[in-house]
């Protein structure tokens, strides 16, 4: 993987990834060079007006660039306002879990895309995922209105709704740079640790593309690196407090962390509502309260279940989050594994924070369901699953490499955690 780093000649050499997807996309598109194109010493690779081909690729190969390839190239009949206009509102029209959040906001978004800005090297960009990843492109059309939406149901006025909308819409571009099998909307949340391994850094890319390659406000950029991180220092790529959260980021971090949730057949809001409040303290309630309101406002999706099948259930939910706490705990008390206690401390404190959301938040009690249905319950297990999940590619993250016998021990561990 050819990842960019934090010099100031971040994109130097043409990324293999985000070059393939451009190419793959210039066979239905027209793309070409806006200027020449010359590498370090000045040799001309080639020519203004040009189209790109599988030739350019080819005289690309271990070449230093004088300009950033995404800044020297075009999408001619690529992406503009009016598209954007025209997927946001066949968005609307479409019977999805977020229509209860967009639909109050229709007319605004519609407005708002109209007006977005287009910065020639985000065009090419989207324009490129357009025609070669549109799964991707529609993950990128719904996370710009979610994100207006709840920026504009919480009173934020025209640039603000601008702001957050250009967020939602470029927050994944750094996908491009990682292979495509690491990219988050290939994986519906069952992530294995090498593709999370390969995905914790498109955050920090994405921050680079938006900062050194337009000129997008900062704060824009700064909300993409932030997309991932969590208020109670548990997100990623950087592991950051609260206190260095960007409001921006905080509304991103929401915004994604929702459709995440929503990704697969048969989701609802519900499961969305039940992501964000799993965990306390992980995300803004007042972002939260938005999701969770209209939530709870939608009808029960399936048969309501017993109240003796919600208990056995529930009973059998706090049984795996026992046994995973019980493995860590006689793991971290073997005097042998002294390599692992960076690791295990962090898997502590990821289950302990899963703890407090089990006993703290209600999300787990069969009496504070008010009217429980099937689809509340499969929610709840669902996001059990999915956290113990998160703390195995944490939890060998933090370990990093390890001696053979502290890395199978681990490995025994983190296989008990992924299969819950």
């Amino acid at each position: 993987m050819t990842t960019p780093s934090k010099s100031d000649n971040a994109f130097g050499t043409a990324n293999p990834h985000a070059l393939a997807t451009i190419l793959e996309a210039s066979e239905t598109r027209s793309i070409i060079a806006a200027t020449d194109i010359f590498d370090i010493s000045g040799i001309k690779l080639w020519a203004s007006h040009q189209p790109v081909s599988a030739a350019l690729q080819r005289k690309l190969i271990d070449r230093q660039l004088r300009q950033p390839l995404e800044s020297c190239l075009i999408a001619e009949d690529g992406v503009t306002p009016l598209t954007l206009v025209k997927e946001i509102e066949a968005l609307l029209q479409r019977d999805t879990p977020l229509a209860p959040l967009l639909l109050p906001h229709a007319a605004r978004l519609v407005r708002e895309a109209a007006q977005l800005p287009l910065n020639p090297v985000a065009q090419l960009l989207l324009s490129a995922s357009q025609s070669a990843s549109p799964q991707r492109f529609e993950h990128a059309m719904a996370g710009m209105a979610l994100a207006g939406a709840l920026m504009a149901g919480n009173g934020g006025d025209t640039p603000e709704i601008r702001l957050a909308m250009l967020c939602g819409l470029l927050h994944d571009l750094g996908e491009m740079y990682i292979a495509p099998q690491y990219g988050e909307a290939e994986a519906d949340r069952d992530l294995d640790f090498i593709s999370y391994q390969q995905l914790v850094v498109h955050p920090h890319i994405g921050h680079l593309l938006i900062a050194q390659l337009t000129n997008y406000p900062s704060v824009v950029s700064r909300a993409i690196a932030e997309h991932h991180e969590r208020l109670d220092g548990s997100g990623y790529p950087h592991a950051l407090p609260a206190a260095k959260v960007s409001p921006l980021g905080r509304l991103l971090a929401v915004t994604e962390a929702a459709l995440a949730a929503l990704r697969g057949s048969g989701r609802h809001l519900l499961h969305a509502s039940v992501a964000l409040r799993a965990v306390p303290g992980e995300f803004d309630l007042s972002w939260i309260g938005r999701i969770s309101h209209a939530a709870s406002a939608q009808p029960p999706s399936q048969a309501v279940m017993e109240e003796a099948d919600i208990e056995a259930r529930l009973a059998a939910l706090g049984g795996v989050l026992q046994a995973a706490e019980h493995n860590v705990a006689s793991l971290a008390a073997d005097p042998q594994a002294a390599a692992l206690r960076d690791a295990l401390q962090l898997a502590d404190f990821l289950l302990r924070r899963l703890r407090t959301g089990w006993n703290e938040s209600g999300l787990w009690n069969p009496r504070a369901l008010a009217s429980p249905d099937a689809a509340e319950v499969e929610a709840l297990e669902d996001e059990l699953y999915f956290r113990l999940r998160g703390v195995q590619r944490a939890t060998l993250l933090r370990a990093g490499k390890l001696p053979p016998e502290a890395a199978g021990r681990l490995d025994t561990l983190c296989d008990s955690l992924a299969m819950g």
